[in-house]
């Protein structure tokens, strides 16, 4: 599988299940960002998949055969199942690095 992006959303396939993200509980939502200024999500819907968060890294595990990444602003992406890290956009500025809103 190759990585998906979506806007400022990179999901990089993972074929390492860690014990970590096995013994992690759910996070109780599928959003796997959201915009600062706009409010808009990047979220998963209508399909069988659960967010872990270990340590500062959040991972998506995809149940069914695909999952539908949605946003108000791009296309819709459907997400193999599997286990996908979960990368926010960031850029550089004097001082340091900003993570990248809507």
């Amino acid at each position: 599988m190759r990585p998906l992006r979506q806007g400022d959303v990179l999901l990089i396939p993972t074929q390492e299940i860690t014990q970590e993200i096995i013994q992690a509980e759910a996070l109780p939502h599928l959003i796997l960002a959201q915009g600062e200024v706009t409010g808009h999500k990047h979220q998963i819907v209508n399909e069988k998949a659960e967010l872990y968060q270990v340590h500062s890294t959040v991972y998506l595990r995809v149940f069914s055969q695909t999952a539908l990444l949605m946003h108000e602003e791009h296309n819709a992406i459907h997400v193999p199942q599997g286990t996908w890290e979960i990368k926010i956009q960031r850029d550089y500025e004097p001082g340091g690095w900003r993570y990248v809103t809507d």
